[in-house]
């Protein structure tokens, strides 16, 4: 019988003589395995290991967003919003009254003239 460890794969006899490679009582496969670890330095500071980053798609400057959620601290990645909840933050009194290119063109004027008019 084969199974994986952590360096490939291990045969039975060599899993018996160094069982700290594979854990008998959990399988590879378990779903609630922790993906990584970090340590909270002296300043609060705490490190973003690899793996969540690439998860995640984090690059430098990337914002991160703590939530409290009943017994548990949750880290997202801040900024993903959907097209409904833009519309919802531009337009909080609902959709906005139709308006023709003429009065857009007009509107855009109007702005630049007072935008540049001496004072």
């Amino acid at each position: 019988m084969r199974l994986r460890g952590l360096r490939g794969e291990v045969s039975r006899q060599r899993l018996d003589r160094a069982p700290t490679l594979v854990s008998a009582s959990l399988p590879w496969y378990y779903p609630a395995m922790k993906i990584a670890q970090s340590r909270v330095t002296a300043q609060g500071q705490v490190s973003v290991p690899a793996e969540v980053r690439r998860r995640l798609g984090l690059a430098p400057g990337s914002v991160l967003e703590w939530n409290d959620e009943g017994t548990e601290i949750v880290v997202r990645r801040a900024g993903r919003f959907t097209s409904d909840d833009i519309h919802q933050a531009l337009f909080p009194r609902g959709k906005p009254k139709a308006r023709s290119l003429a009065e857009l063109d007009q509107g855009v004027r109007n702005h630049i003239k007072a935008r540049h008019a001496r004072r």
